[in-house]
């Protein structure tokens, strides 16, 4: 037994609700349960109950045994001198407020129906040995029910994105291009140098961009010599003048990347190389100098691959490292790469865009999410074994990821709207 449980019973009124009584046999009717509580504090506020035709408004504090208020200290707390009723699954004791005023008690063990507690139990038990606790349950969903709440988790992720991007939309002065600028950077370097392409970009002023943008070469000096790639002494023309065109704007603008970390190449494939990426970076930004307005025109997936249709500069054509060449080969950004940017920078920035200029509208971030095809990795795999063709596209694969991360993984059923369709029996 989980208090969850109990949460979820009081506040969507799930047990016997005309035969409500307190514990010492008083009439108790229940007005309005409350807004419920996250924090600290009591777990619902505001209520409003009338016992024994005795009008209360306050607090209520849930727990599975009474005797559980002073396991958590709370005749010491302040904050629960206004619980009005102490709702419990089972009563072993009365309780006292800080001024000694006994509490009145509502028990909920005789007002559950017990089919909701046995899919309750059902649901959670022996769920360490379990992928996701409604494994067995989870083809029999109804279509509308599934795709009702996989899109509210998809917006829930998005949301939680938007987290972030807001945090630095606030430490950049409110400057859109310039978030977008270090999200991009962030997503180039992938997992393994995700860290490594922010730092970068965090020690680079906006600004430096906006003076040198029209000059590939020179963006493309200033994004390796940040990243710590020219600092070896090579007998290579290009390398040679990138170095020189570092070193001047180094000192020009007065770079550091002292708190750069080091990008990796160990295990990646030669094409996410840091060198291939930052030249893709340089390529992009100097074609497109007003890139953050093409990216709130763009409507589609299609128009978005021709946008980001970056490649690298000559030199890397034939090379990934300064230090050995190969036969020529043009590296632009490949469709499966976009699709990356698409649903970790794109989608999230244009969301985010939208909710801070006003404009609630989200179906268009909706269509260009559809329109990506899904991820693949092994918690889309296992979906799509319990219940074939659940990812079909990137929308659903973000929203399956945020279902298994912040609801299954927690086994917090009674806040998912799958796990709550099976407590009441509805699958």
């Amino acid at each position: 037994m989980q208090e969850d449980f109990l949460h979820y019973l009081w506040k969507f009124k799930k047990f016997d609700f005309g035969n409500t009584r307190t514990t010492n046999n008083l009439k108790l009717s229940i007005l309005d349960v409350g807004k419920h509580n996250h924090n600290s504090g009591p777990d619902f506020f505001n209520a409003k109950i009338e016992i024994d035709h005795q009008l209360w408004a306050g607090n209520v504090e849930i727990h599975i045994k009474s005797s559980d208020w002073y396991l958590h200290r709370h005749e010491t707390d302040a904050n629960y001198d206004n619980v009005i009723l102490h709702v419990v699954w089972k009563d072993d004791g009365e309780v006292f407020r800080k001024d000694n005023s006994a509490i009145p008690t509502m028990e909920l063990k005789a007002l559950v129906h017990p089919d909701s507690f046995n899919n309750y139990k059902s649901l959670l038990q022996n769920g360490s040995k379990k992928w996701i606790n409604c494994e067995k349950d989870f083809r029999l969903f109804d279509d509308f029910i599934m795709s009702n709440w996989l899109e509210r988790v998809y917006f829930e992720r998005l949301e939680k994105k938007s987290i972030k991007i807001l945090e630095m939309l606030k430490t950049t002065g409110n400057n859109w291009e310039e978030v977008l600028f270090k999200l991009l950077f962030r997503n180039f370097g992938l997992k393994v140098n995700g860290d490594a392409f922010e730092s970068i970009a965090n020690s680079i002023d906006f600004k430096v961009i906006q003076k040198i943008g029209k000059s590939s070469f020179k963006l493309e000096a200033l994004f390796l010599g940040q990243a710590g790639l020219l600092r070896e002494d090579l007998d290579h023309a290009y390398f040679i003048a990138l170095k020189v065109e570092y070193e001047f704007l180094k000192q020009k603008f007065n770079l550091d990347n002292s708190s750069v970390i080091a990008p990796q190449f160990f295990r990646l494939r030669p094409d996410n190389f840091p060198t291939i990426r930052l030249s893709q970076l340089a390529q992009l930004y100097s074609t497109l100098p007003h890139l953050f307005s093409g990216v709130i025109k763009c409507k589609s997936k299609e128009e978005l691959y021709r946008l980001f249709s970056s490649a690298t500069s000559e030199f890397w054509e034939t090379h990934y490292t300064f230090k050995k060449n190969h036969k020529p080969r043009k590296k632009k950004l490949t469709q499966n790469f976009i699709d990356l940017l698409i649903i970790n920078t794109i989608v999230p920035f244009k969301f985010c865009h939208l909710k801070e200029t006003g404009d609630k509208e989200t179906s268009e971030t909706l269509e260009i999410i559809q329109q990506v095809k899904s991820e693949k990795n092994s918690t889309l795999e296992n979906f799509n074994v319990l219940r074939p063709k659940t990812s079909t596209n990137a929308h659903d694969s973000q929203a399956l990821l945020q279902l298994k991360n912040e609801y299954c993984d927690k086994n917090a059923c009674l806040q998912c709207g799958l796990g709550v369709k099976l407590i009441q029996g509805l699958v």
